[in-house]
């Protein structure tokens, strides 16, 4: 009778087994039930061969499961980082505490060309174009003269004398009177408080170094005398220009007296 022993070796022995010498225990099947039920994988040293192994390409099923976990993604910039980084190596997060970078707060894309409103420059005609005051190298100051209102026969009472009213000689022409809104007169040298005064009462002009005078028809006249003489008696004609000399006084109305002369630094800073 042949029996199998526990590798799987037909034996004509029941006690060890003539191919391998493995033990073989009592009540082993007999060489036809192997046949029948069915052949018994061998064990030990003598085992039928090697298990066979995996092909030399082929990867175990769980390492695309590990690889998914090998990756780590920043909160703060999305960035991939492998498992178990302490910082994220794009943008510096700190995957232990949460603190954020220093240098940024969580990023905001920057803007695009597209996103920028454009605002055209302003062009010098969209700029509104405002005059520069013009400046000046004359001037007149206006006083309240006692001695010429007494001259005068008025009722109205003279103002207290002061310092003069400067008004500074910006143009070639300027106008002596008194203001009009109905007739649209408004005279650079502004004589409107005495009542003598016409309201076209005189044009001053000038040629850049001399000036000149011419009464326009005023009512009460245009005098002109020297600072150091007496007061004038005789007004001026009407029309023809009369040249001021460098002491020359204007007299004109209840009380003013009118001086034009040259501006000093002090005044063209002060008045400019």
């Amino acid at each position: 009778m042949t029996v199998t022993c526990p590798n799987g070796h037909p034996s004509q022995a029941d006690d060890y087994c003539d191919v391998c010498g493995s033990p073989i225990e009592a009540g082993a099947e007999s060489g036809d039930a192997a046949s029948v039920s069915g052949s018994v994988s061998p064990t030990g040293p003598y085992a039928a061969g090697p298990a066979p192994t995996a092909a030399p390409g082929a990867a175990p099923a769980e390492t695309s499961s590990v690889a998914g976990a090998e990756s780590l993604e920043c909160p703060n910039c999305q960035a991939q980082n492998p498992a178990g980084a302490l910082f994220c190596e794009a943008c510096g997060y700190d995957f232990t505490t949460g603190a954020m970078p220093r240098s940024s707060a969580p990023n905001v894309p920057a803007p695009t060309p597209s996103s920028v409103q454009n605002v055209p420059a302003p062009t010098p005609s969209s700029v509104q174009n405002v005059p520069a005051p013009e400046g000046f190298d004359w001037l007149a100051e206006v006083w309240v003269d006692p001695d010429w209102y007494q001259t005068q026969e008025v009722e109205d009472p003279c103002p207290s004398p002061g310092l003069p009213l400067i008004v500074p000689l910006r143009s070639r022409s300027v106008l002596l009177g008194r203001v009009s809104q109905s007739r649209n007169t408004h005279p650079e040298i502004d004589l409107s408080s005495d009542p003598g005064v016409s309201r076209r009462h005189a044009q001053l002009s000038t040629d850049g170094t001399r000036w000149f005078v011419e009464d326009l028809g005023s009512s009460n006249g245009t005098f002109v005398g020297p600072a150091s003489g007496p007061l004038p008696d005789d007004p001026i004609s009407v029309g023809p220009k009369t040249e001021l000399d460098d002491d020359d006084r204007l007299y004109v109305g209840a009380w003013s007296r009118v001086v034009v002369r040259r501006a000093t630094p002090e005044e063209v800073e002060a008045h400019g």
